[in-house]
């Protein structure tokens, strides 16, 4: 199944093809890499030429960006009624990932009908998209990532959204540490996402790899999940991960011990201007209650 993040207004992919994506977040145009995008362009189509920056892969790995045009520092887009900040990092990305905004609107819409309180656990949080997203919508949120740089830049996301008074816990630690202290001290959850990478390491050099790692912490996680869910939500950016084999965990760990529920995944995707085509954006797989 197919999801398209199509409620943004200062964002947008103009053109995608020979392993780039162009670019416009809110005024400033960016071109970057993307693995995805393998089809062919028109390089004659001068829009390509038109842009702020360019960010240039390096054959030794990393890379870094060649500015056309002076720009800030920093800037901010919106979403709705949420506000970021938004920078060219020296690993390519700019601290948002627009795709996302399909899972924010969804989660937000279970936590704002579901007449309870929610207490939603956010791991691998990176700048705290969906972090603002919950919380805008009335849950208790407990954000937890490994980078010290990506916590404070989701607290500066927190301030631009006018969320400081609203119940947000930063967490900088190990994402399966943290959950297994949070067991012991028989903490629930109602909602629980996880948007976890491909591979890294925790604060004290942990080492996470997604196909070694996912099912124990989504074990983890089920430990900690309350008796009566709102929504478990997984994300996954790993190239040759498919939707059926994250569909799979999830019927053989979730579904087992929440038997009375929906299991949905899919491929979220973010639309091409240009041509009417779809840039693809990693998978999702979510339970909630029937």
């Amino acid at each position: 199944m197919k999801k398209l993040a199509t409620n943004w207004i200062d964002y947008e992919i103009i053109d995608a093809g020979n392993g780039e994506k162009l670019e416009r977040w809110k005024t400033i145009i960016l071109r970057r890499p993307d693995p995805q995008a393998i089809w062919p362009i028109d390089h004659l189509n001068k829009k390509w030429n038109n842009n702020d920056a360019t960010y240039h892969r390096s054959k030794s790995g990393g890379g870094s960006w060649q500015f056309h045009n002076k720009l800030p520092e920093y800037w901010t887009v919106n979403y709705k009624d949420l506000i970021f900040k938004v920078s060219p990092t020296g690993f390519k990305h700019t601290g948002l990932f627009p795709e996302q905004a399909y899972n924010w609107d969804w989660m937000m819409d279970l936590v704002s009908n579901s007449n309870r309180e929610i207490n939603a656990l956010n791991l691998f949080a990176y700048t705290g998209g969906a972090t603002m997203a919950l919380s805008k919508a009335g849950a208790n949120v407990v954000h937890v990532d490994a980078s010290k740089g990506m916590i404070q830049w989701a607290k500066e996301n927190m301030k631009l959204s006018n969320l400081q008074d609203h119940s947000i816990r930063f967490i900088q630690d190990d994402c399966l540490k943290f959950v297994l202290r949070e067991a012991r001290r028989n903490h629930k959850y109602q909602a629980i996402l996880l948007d976890p990478p491909s591979y890294g390491r925790g604060p004290n050099n942990e080492l996470w790899k997604l196909e070694d790692n996912i099912v124990e912490l989504i074990n983890a996680c089920l430990t900690i999940l309350d008796d009566e869910p709102l929504f478990f939500l997984v994300n996954c950016y790993t190239t040759g991960f498919s939707s059926t084999v994250l569909e799979n965990i999830l019927k053989k760990t979730i579904l087992l011990k929440y038997p009375n529920g929906i299991i949905e995944t899919g491929e979220l995707g973010l639309p091409i201007t240009t041509d009417n085509m779809v840039l693809p954006c990693g998978i999702y797989g979510r339970w909630t209650s029937k």
